[in-house]
């Protein structure tokens, strides 16, 4: 019964991607072309451009390793729950898949050149792997809620919403958010937060009853985890500016995860009852110590404020997690699978209050020659380092409300009855994509049981 009701699903999913792709070949036809990305002619100025970039030969290097952040990292975070493990990766790849391609004509969009052309590059990939990057946070919020067609569709819309408030921030205002702590995590939370609200049924299980028992969420906790350790620095400094500027921020990620670790042994034990830490929670360790560096990564001139700033966002992200996530849930009826405002937005907020706090502290004489690459307006004269501020800390209250209403307009919209699973199969929308066997699974088991996994 399921299968054959699965049928019409596999076709709707078949259909949607070959629309979506061969509009995606007839606007790369029409407007995208490869060109001398060092033309300043072909580039604004802000601070994801590759203009920026001194050194044309490491354009693919910067790429290959958000690349592999963004398909692998990614993939492997939103795996977690047991149930969902195959599954949300193979769900995770087509998202990139599409996301890249929509993210470089969204983002091109706001920089036509004169002869109204999107030329591409190394670096545009970079920033299209950004964009996909806050979308596959969003996905975190709803995985096993939504099918793949409702993601396919949500992508379509948060891609185009990203990139203006992208463009607002970086090129509008002047803001200094080179790692994403504003424009990736915070973005992409709260804009999955309110499409998990508009998409909330009263009988999907919460967050701890979804999770199966099991190795295979802790064999892909753990390699999450690694790529993480491994990628995370390069991909959060890939557009930061060279001349000294990017190994800082390499380096200051590094400490902020390492601080941003032992905090959790330290506070997890307390909170806690369970004596072993989880590999997931080691994993959004790290997440949560490079969550929030991305804004204040480059602007840190010692790796004091690092080990501070990642051992203060571990302990608010586990505080937040056992008190915070409940009250979402009950009182807000925000039903967040993947914890993505505990380990990105929290984080993604308290980055950028320490990047509009650092902004406000920025001399001369302390930052020399890097001043004109982390603050190019207060290099200039056109600021003050006061203003900078001011400016960093307005960007906030914009972005989060730009995520919440278009979030909130996206989830709507994503409630339309013919985008939703079959109610008689909630097992149907993971075989979609996936004929791995599910082990222990009773096919028979009620929706509850099954952990509610498709919209009634």
């Amino acid at each position: 019964m399921a299968e054959g009701a699965a049928a019409p699903s596999r076709l709707r999913l078949a259909g949607l991607c070959f629309f979506l792709q061969l509009l995606t070949i007839i606007l790369f036809a029409a407007f995208v072309r490869y060109g001398p990305e060092s033309d300043p002619g072909l580039c604004s100025p802000q601070s994801n451009c590759s203009r920026r970039d001194p050194e044309p030969g490491s354009g693919y290097p910067r790429f290959r390793d958000a690349h592999l952040q963004a398909l692998l990292g990614f993939g492997f975070l939103l795996a977690f729950l047991g149930r969902y493990g195959p599954g949300s990766v193979a769900t995770s790849l087509l998202v990139v898949a599409f996301a890249l391609q929509w993210a470089l004509l969204a983002q091109g969009l706001f920089y036509f050149s004169p002869k109204g052309k999107i030329y591409v590059g190394a670096q545009s990939m970079v920033s299209a792997d950004f964009c996909t990057a806050a979308v596959l946070i969003s996905s975190g919020a709803v995985l096993g809620r939504v099918n793949p067609i409702q993601l396919l569709l949500m992508t379509l819309l948060e891609v185009p919403l990203f990139a203006c408030n992208e463009f607002i921030l970086l090129s509008l205002l002047g803001i200094s958010d080179s790692g994403g702590s504003l424009t990736v995590h915070a973005f992409g939370a709260y804009f999955g937060l309110m499409v998990s609200r508009a998409l909330r049924q009263p009988r999907v299980d919460e967050r701890g009853e979804q999770q199966d028992a099991g190795c295979q969420p802790d064999a892909f906790a753990v390699l999450g985890t690694l790529y993480l350790w491994i990628f995370w620095p390069s991909f959060a400094s890939a557009t930061t500016a060279q001349d000294g500027a990017e190994p800082w921020a390499v380096l200051n990620i590094y400490f902020s995860m390492a601080a941003s670790t032992l905090a959790t042994f330290v506070l997890s034990p307390i909170l806690y009852e369970e004596g072993t830490l989880q590999a997931a929670q080691l994993q959004d360790a790290a997440l949560v110590g490079a969550a929030v560096m991305g804004m204040a990564g480059e602007m840190l001139l010692t790796p004091f404020g690092a080990l501070v700033a990642g051992f203060l966002a571990s302990h608010l992200s586990l505080l937040g997690s056992r008190f915070l996530s409940p009250i979402l849930s009950s009182r807000l009826k925000i039903q967040d699978t993947c914890g993505v405002h505990n380990v990105h937005g929290l984080p993604g907020v308290l980055g950028t209050l320490v990047g509009t706090l650092l902004a406000g502290l920025a001399t001369a004489d302390a930052y020399g020659g890097r001043m004109e690459n982390v603050f190019p307006l207060v290099a200039q004269g056109s600021r003050t380092a006061s203003s900078q501020a001011w400016w960093q800390l307005c960007a906030l209250p914009l972005t989060l409300i730009l995520a919440s209403l278009g979030g909130s307009l996206t989830g709507t919209l994503l409630r339309i009855r013919a985008l939703r699973s079959t109610p008689k199969s909630p097992e149907m929308e993971n075989k979609v994509l996936r004929e791995v066997p599910e082990d222990g699974l009773n096919p028979e088991a009620s929706d509850e049981e099954l952990g509610g996994s498709t919209l009634a």
